[in-house]
């Protein structure tokens, strides 16, 4: 009888697990990225969502999904708050429109020499509880973040620092970009990411912000653009990974900290990753003798960011949010040696 009875129980909980395994999710969400299905990092966004769900013993169910496919680009902050979405993968920057401080924790230019040190500022920094203070009152909440790496600089003319910048014309995107650009000598204009390759071509521009320099090259842009400047020192947009805050206050506490620790590594494996793409790139560029890759030099690099530090003073003093950024990043720049004070 007790051979059977522990049978009998054995066959019940087997029977139990594989009726759980087979039930749909407790969670099943879906996170819209601003990255194109297409970019080299979609995929590696696809794989965290793969891991919370292993991490989570299948609790927790996300699909990523392209940027427009649910909302516009810019749009996904009220969508997350509203429950439209449950989640987003983006660059805080383009709801720079409902507060300056997006701008300045998504896209602070010229503040990271290395996405570690961005890292390092929202992990130990006080970046994380003051990203919370941001987006808290949309109903969102902030999990952490990750980047795609300090962009490349492409330009048709060699440039080894801030004084090689006086008269450029370049493309950058609106807003605080071209505000530091401007103040530090060039003349940037505005143009979509869609003209860059034929405005080098054809010399409508000298130079261009656009994008990491794997990407550029697999682009074909170093074609025109012989001077390349890389690594990069200006921009280095943010990857916000956030939830519906109600969804997530509604978490069990060992939920939670799966999708804190699984950012954590989302964010290492992402740059990583990349900067590996990165570096094979500037291997082959370099063996061309037609390309020459330009490293600004850590001077140089302090030049740029005390010229930069004045236009994030300017857009402090837009909110109140700003305020507290710039004086939360500056703080922390000049604590770890980045910036003089």
């Amino acid at each position: 009888m007790k051979i059977k009875s522990k049978i009998l129980t054995s066959a019940v909980a087997a029977l139990c697990f594989f009726s759980h395994s087979a039930m749909a999710a407790d969670y099943e969400w879906t996170f819209q990225s601003s990255a194109q299905a297409g970019d080299n990092f979609f995929p590696i966004e696809e794989e965290w969502a793969e891991r919370v769900k292993t991490m989570s013993n299948g609790r927790i169910d996300i699909q990523i999904v392209p940027v427009g496919t649910v909302v516009a680009h810019n749009e996904t902050l009220d969508a997350v708050g509203s429950g439209i979405l449950q989640g987003h993968m983006t660059d805080p920057s383009y709801f720079s429109g409902k507060d300056p401080a997006f701008a300045m924790l998504g896209n602070l230019v010229g503040a990271w020499s290395a996405p570690q040190q961005l890292f390092n500022y929202i992990n130990y920094g006080g970046g994380h509880a003051l990203f919370n203070e941001l987006v808290n009152p949309y109903g969102v909440q902030f999990l952490g973040a990750s980047s795609t790496g300090v962009e490349a600089f492409l330009s048709t003319k060699p440039i080894y620092g801030v004084a090689d910048l006086k008269g450029i014309k370049m493309r950058a995107p609106e807003g605080m970009v071209q505000e530091v650009f401007a103040a530090a000598g060039a003349a940037p204009v505005n143009l979509p990411g869609s003209e860059v390759y034929t405005s080098l071509e054809k010399g409508v521009i000298d130079a261009a912000d656009y994008t990491v320099f794997s990407t550029n090259h697999k682009q074909g842009m170093h074609k025109f653009a012989k001077y390349p400047l890389y690594p990069g020192f200006h921009s280095m947009p943010v990857v916000d990974v956030s939830l519906n805050k109600a969804i997530y206050d509604g978490l069990s506490p060992d939920l939670k900290e799966i999708l804190a620790v699984s950012v954590r590594d989302f964010s290492q494996d992402m740059v990583n990753r990349l900067n590996k793409q990165n570096t094979l790139a500037a291997i082959e560029a370099a063996a061309d003798p037609s390309i020459t890759i330009i490293n600004w030099s850590d001077e140089e690099r302090a030049k740029f960011r005390a010229i930069a530090k004045d236009q994030w003073a300017k857009w402090a003093t837009r909110s109140e949010m700003a305020g507290k950024a710039y004086i939360s990043v500056t703080s922390y720049l000049v604590e770890a040696g980045l910036l003089v004070k």
